[in-house]
């Protein structure tokens, strides 16, 4: 059966960060696309970043230079470094594996002073 659990988001003032951690289980990590998708109140759930089985990047405008998608293979685990956090980053923060219907139950990130 296949796991998806997120970790690390919180209440964190702008301009903090945080990581992301999303844990696979169940033999679907190695070989997917992976990604990070979030969604606020009252908004579409939409992209915030990407990751391929060999490790090309994509990423929302609103998050380029800002935040960071990375996997480790080893761990199947993909991770979301979040730097230079506004208060229109809030939202729920869910990972993904790419072309299934495998979707984390999400964690929530609040970005308030």
């Amino acid at each position: 059966q296949v796991q998806l659990v997120e970790s690390g988001g919180g209440l964190v003032q702008p301009g903090g960060s945080l990581r992301l951690s999303c844990a696979a289980s169940g033999n679907i990590f190695s070989g997917y696309a992976m990604g990070w998708y979030r969604q606020a109140p009252g908004k579409q759930r939409g992209m915030v970043a990407t990751i391929t089985s060999d490790g090309r990047t994509n990423y929302a405008d609103s998050v380029k230079g800002r935040f960071t998608i990375s996997r480790d293979n080893a761990n199947n685990t993909v991770y979301l470094q979040m730097n230079s956090l506004k208060p229109e980053d809030t939202a729920v923060y869910s990972c993904h594996v790419i072309a299934t219907i495998y979707w984390g139950q999400g964690t929530q990130v609040t970005v308030s002073s």
